[in-house]
């Protein structure tokens, strides 16, 4: 046992007898059994790394027909991309080597569980007959410890499991997989290098199914929560319906927009909801974002009775530097199985089963969408550049605006993309993507090859500053390799724009790169990959008709030159505030 979690004992598994079965036979190993574990959960593309000690195990799941593994460049890159497929289709994996491929994707994981995204994390751990010995082995920081990886994964995976004992491993992986599917976090397993071919009487046949049980609310607590929500809201003169990021974990979509039909409320969303709400409901205003908000959403919401924010994270971020002007006593918050009222109690409840029953109980109130209306100016339109004029970031996103439709999806990297493509309105069936709570820069690569090779049915838009690229390029690499076709726009603006909006200093300037240069040396004439750079609207208009026309079946790399001030005005005032919070002076002691 360490920590609470069970670890197989130190000794040869079955006997040394027992001879590993070669990958691809029909006997029960563990390598098969994990293989069709990923098969039957929906992770049937696994994104790995080799080395020394998962190399037998990539055999097991290779020879698995339904399983597609997806070599990538490094495991950052591999973790970022089991994040990205995991946002697709709703679980995601990797799979690396010890220690050195662990802790490498360790800021992945991290990443996937603040944002509430079950992968597993698979990592090829040293032979069973080394645990509890005082050897030294490679790959570790020279002590005859091996938990440290373990102990690192503790903090971001929901649960963990060390496989260094046949008897147990079924158990083991099973429970470190369902408890991943049941609270939306990631899990780690090691398995011992020397264990995935041995044959062992507990994987003797497919394995049974998965049953995990619906999330079933308290009735008494339930009900008690609506009585009370419902009393605040129809006794409200200006109530607003306010999505956050937390409904994803709750699969509460469905149930959020039951609400908002049935109330009549305008309905906005935080900015890392954006994609989690249909934009084209007819009650739907925009993004709650504080002080940069759409136009009017700001205002509208802070000026109502009451509001009611389903799934919020308010962090420093998402707060604008913790400038809200949101007041708890005219709140209803409503958490993934919690809901608060005001100053009052909280209640314990599912959301999908609160939103849902609310709907039903709430009086339809259409005064604040009616003030909406009488507010509401359209946004104006970018001015054309001007014949061989410099490309300007809001003709840009003008473009991108057109290009999107129910086929595609957005993938908005950490930076100035972010205020960019919150303000693109999408489309029915338009996907849309971005990692707010951890912000992590270079993820949108990684996460752009995952969820292109979940959703073969989309095309991926992904906005990418040029310092971000930087961090994670090589995986452009494997998009090719995998034949995907997704149109990357590398912003150009000569370095951490979004940095240097939140405090300026040489570090923020980069090498800059021949961007377009680097994707055709990957490519090496050898894939489908076609690349432009742009610097008027005339070229970017020429470039999109080619990236959505003749080379419509490639991976299109668009390198877009923009002047390294040119920001969004949102980026400035957003900048600026969280400067401010980064600054406060320590308290008095």
């Amino acid at each position: 046992m360490v920590d609470g979690v069970a670890v197989g004992a130190a000794v040869p598994p079955n006997g040394p007898a027992q001879k590993p079965v070669p990958a691809g036979t029909s006997a029960g190993t563990l390598g098969r059994h994990l293989a069709r574990r990923l098969v039957e959960i929906g992770a049937r593309d696994v994104f790995s790394v080799p080395g020394d000690f998962n190399l037998t195990l990539l055999d097991h799941l290779l020879a698995e027909p339904e399983l597609n593994l997806v070599g990538c460049c490094n495991e950052l890159n591999a973790g970022y991309a089991a994040d990205g497929y995991a946002r697709a289709k709703g679980v995601g994996a990797c799979v690396v080597t010890f220690t050195v491929g662990g802790l490498s994707v360790l800021n992945a994981i991290a990443g996937a569980y603040s944002e509430n995204l079950p992968v597993i994390c698979i990592v090829g751990g040293p032979n069973s007959n080394d645990y509890g010995t005082n050897r030294i082995l490679h790959h570790t920081i020279g002590l005859p410890d091996f938990s440290q990886e373990f102990r690192c994964f503790q903090t971001v995976t929901c649960a963990q499991a060390i496989v260094s004992n046949l008897d147990d491993a079924h158990e083991l992986i099973d429970n470190a997989i369902s408890t991943a599917l049941k609270e939306s976090k990631p899990a780690y397993i090691s398995i011992s290098c020397n264990l995935p071919g041995i044959a062992h009487p507990t994987f003797c046949r497919d394995p049974v199914p998965f049953f995990i049980p619906s999330n079933v609310s308290n009735q008494l607590g339930l009900e008690a929560a609506v009585e009370v929500a419902a009393a605040f809201l129809n006794n409200a003169v200006k109530p607003v319906l306010v999505g956050g990021p937390k409904l994803r974990v709750a699969k509460a979509q469905k149930a959020f927009v039951e609400l908002a039909d049935a109330c009549g409320y305008p309905v906005a969303i935080m900015p890392s909801a954006k994609g989690l709400v249909p934009e084209q409901h007819p009650h739907f205003i925009g993004t709650y974002w504080g002080a940069v908000s759409t136009r009017f959403v700001g205002e509208l919401v802070e000026s109502a009775d009451a509001y009611v924010f389903v799934g919020p994270i308010f962090n420093d971020y998402s707060s604008v530097g913790y400038s809200l002007l949101i007041r708890k006593e005219k709140a209803i918050m409503v958490q993934p199985s919690r809901v608060t009222v005001g100053n009052g109690t909280s209640f314990s409840c599912w959301m999908t089963d609160f939103l849902t029953m609310l709907a039903k109980k709430v009086k339809k109130n259409t005064r604040s969408m009616e003030n909406y209306h009488r507010l509401y100016v359209p946004p104006g339109m970018p001015l054309k550049g001007e014949k061989d004029e410099p490309l300007r970031i809001n003709i840009l996103f003008k473009h991108i605006q057109d290009m999107l439709n129910g086929d595609t999806v957005v993938i908005s990297e950490t930076g100035d993309s972010w205020f960019n493509c919150q303000n693109l309105r999408l489309p029915e069936g338009c996907g849309y993507e971005f990692q707010m709570q951890f912000g992590s820069i270079g993820w949108s690569v990684g996460a752009t090859l995952g969820y292109a090779q979940a959703a073969t049915g989309k095309r991926l838009i992904a906005c990418i500053g040029d310092g971000s690229f930087q961090v994670t390029a090589q995986d452009v690499s494997t998009m090719i390799q995998c034949g995907q076709r997704s149109i990357i726009f590398l912003i150009n603006n000569g370095g951490y724009t979004i940095e240097a909006e939140i405090h300026d200093g040489p570090y923020n300037l980069i090498r800059n790169w021949d961007y377009t240069g680097v994707v055709e040396a990957i490519n090496n004439k050898e894939g489908k990959c076609w690349t432009a750079k742009v610097r008027t609207e005339d070229e970017l208009s020429t470039a999109i008709a080619t990236a959505t026309g003749a080379k419509k079946d490639s991976l299109c790399f668009i390198e877009v030159i923009v002047h390294k001030d040119d920001t969004s005005k949102e980026l400035l005032e957003w900048g600026s505030r969280v400067s401010a919070a980064n600054s406060r002076p320590p308290n008095p002691q």
